[in-house]
C-alpha cells in the first residue's frame, strides 16, 4: 500500500461479504525510512533523525488528507499520525539499542493498520483492530509460539465478537520476554499463515502485485505463465529456491493444518492466481526458479574413503556456525556443499582445512526446477540436460525429494539457463 489511493483499492478488495482477518504490512518506503532513522540514532545523530521524522510525518499527514473524507475522521487519522510520531520522536533523547530499534520498526505496521481501520470505520464497515503485539509472540529461539498465538488470538477475538473486518499488523510480534519483536522472515506473509493456522481458517490469501507464481522469472524469460496448481512442498521448493512472491515459511504452518493458500493480484483481482493445496499434479513440470548469492565449497579428501563419521565432522563444522546448507553432492573422496550465507565463510574454510583439501567457488546460482519427479518417472532429466546443454553445470541434486531438481551453474549463465529451460520444458 504505497498510497491513500492503494488503501482504498485494499479495502474494495476485502469488502465482498465474508468475515475475515486482514493483515497488512507498512505503507510502501515506510520501513526504509524507519531502518534509516535508526541508523541515525545509533550514531547519536538526534538532527539527522529528526529531519527523516519531519518529512515523514509531512508524508503521512498528506495521505490523511487524502484517504479520508469527512472532516471527523481526517481529524481522527491526524491524532493517530500526531501520537505514533511523537513516540517516535521521543528515541532522539534515549540511549539506542536494538531493543529500541524494534520498537522503531514497529511503528510503520501500527500506523498503516490504524489508518485503514479508520478508513473502513468512516465507510461504515464494522471493523476491529487486533493488536499483533497482543497475541504474535515468538519463543527463545526465535520461533512462533504456535500455542501461544492460537490461545491469545482466539482470546481476542471472543472479547470482540460481531465485527466483518478484523484488521491486524503483520511482520511484528513479541518475543519470549514480552519486549517488541519482528517474525524476521516471511514478514506479513507469515503472520498470515500463522493467523490462518491458529484458526483453522477456510483459506490464507496472500495479495501481491503479480498473479499468483509463474512457472519461471518474469524478470529474464519472455512469455511467462502463471502456474494454476502448486502443491504445498513444490511451492516450498520454489520459495525456498528464488521465487520472490512467497516465502518459505508461510508454507509451512498452512501444510501442517491442510489449508490452502491462494496467491492473488492487487492489480488484476479478477486473475485466478495459484493456489497452494496439499493436492499434487502428476506428471508435469511445474515451475522454474533461481536462487542468487550462493557459495560452493569441495572438500576432498582421501580420509572419506571407506570411512564413517566423517559427513557428521563436517557438518558439526557448519552447525557451529549456524550456516545452513542448501545443496550437497558425495562422492567416494570429496563432497561439495552449497551455502547462501558467506558471514563465516573463512572460518567454515579454515575449520574443514582440517580434513582435506577446500575448493571455493563464488558467485554461483542454483535453478530450482518443481514439479512430479518420482522415480518412475521418465523422460525428464533429458529434457533438462538437454536445454542445459550449452550451460556448464557445476552440480546436480536429485532424489533428496521427489519434487525437486537443483543445479549450480555460474552466476553469468543464470539467464542462459532459465531460457533455455523454458524453452524446453514450456514452450
Amino acid at each position: 500500500m504505497g498510497t491513500a489511493a492503494r488503501m482504498k483499492d485494499v479495502a474494495n478488495l476485502i469488502l465482498d461479504g465474508e468475515e475475515k482477518i486482514v493483515v497488512l504490512s507498512a505503507m510502501s518506503g515506510t520501513t526504509n525510512n524507519l531502518v534509516e532513522i535508526s541508523n541515525y540514532l545509533y550514531k547519536k545523530n538526534s538532527d539527522g533523525a529528526g529531519e527523516v521524522i519531519s518529512k515523514m510525518e509531512v508524508k503521512y499527514a498528506n495521505h490523511v488528507k487524502e484517504l479520508y473524507d469527512t472532516d471527523e475522521y481526517k481529524e481522527k487519522g491526524m491524532q493517530l499520525i500526531r501520537e505514533r510520531f511523537a513516540y517516535i520522536k521521543t528515541f532522539t533523547n534515549k540511549v539506542f539499542t536494538v531493543f529500541e530499534e524494534k520498537e522503531i520498526l514497529s511503528q510503520g505496521e501500527l500506523i498503516s493498520t490504524g489508518m485503514f481501520n479508520l478508513y473502513l470505520q468512516e465507510k461504515g464497515v464494522k471493523s476491529c483492530l487486533l493488536p499483533a503485539l497482543d497475541y504474535m509472540r515468538i519463543d527463545k529461539n526465535n520461533e512462533p509460539d504456535s500455542a501461544y498465538i492460537r490461545e491469545n488470538l482466539k482470546l481476542l477475538l471472543e472479547k470482540n465478537p460481531g465485527y466483518d473486518i478484523y484488521v491486524t499488523q503483520g511482520y511484528i510480534c513479541r518475543n519470549s520476554f514480552g519486549e517488541v519483536d519482528n517474525l524476521q522472515r516471511g514478514g506479513s506473509d507469515y503472520t498470515a499463515s500463522l493467523i490462518g493456522a491458529a484458526l483453522l481458517a477456510d483459506e490464507i490469501q496472500i495479495w501481491t502485485d503479480i498473479d499468483g507464481m509463474h512457472n519461471n522469472d518474469p524478470r529474464f524469460v519472455e512469455n511467462t505463465k502463471p502456474v494454476s496448481e502448486l502443491s504445498f512442498d513444490e511451492a516450498a521448493e520454489l520459495a525456498y529456491f528464488g521465487a520472490k512472491i512467497l516465502h518459505p515459511t508461510c508454507v509451512l504452518p498452512a501444510k501442517v493444518n491442510n489449508i490452502p493458500v491462494r496467491l492473488l493480484n492487487t492489480m488484476d483481482p479478477k486473475a485466478a492466481g495459484t493456489l497452494i493445496s496439499s493436492h499434487q499434479c502428476n506428471d508435469r513440470i511445474a515451475a522454474i526458479a533461481a536462487k542468487d548469492n550462493i557459495t560452493a565449497l569441495r572438500i576432498k579428501s582421501g580420509r572419506m574413503l571407506l570411512a564413517y563419521g566423517f559427513m557428521r565432522k563436517v557438518f558439526e563444522i557448519f552447525e557451529s556456525y549456524k550456516t545452513p546448507i542448501d545443496m550437497i553432492t558425495t562422492s567416494e573422496v570429496g563432497v561439495s556443499v552449497t551455502i547462501d550465507n558467506n558471514r563465516h565463510l573463512d572460518d567454515i574454510v579454515d575449520d574443514l582445512k582440517k580434513f582435506g583439501t577446500v575448493e571455493v567457488d563464488k558467485d554461483q546460482v542454483i535453478i530450482c526446477i518443481a514439479g512430479d519427479f518420482s522415480a518412475e518417472k521418465k523422460g525428464y532429466a533429458s529434457k533438462i540436460f538437454d536445454a542445459l546443454r550449452d550451460v556448464p553445470i557445476r552440480m546436480i541434486s536429485y532424489g533428496g525429494s521427489s519434487h525437486n531438481v537443483s543445479i549450480l551453474v555460474n552466476a553469468e549463465d543464470k539467464i542462459a539457463a532459465l531460457r533455455g529451460l523454458s524453452a524446453s520444458l514450456f514452450d
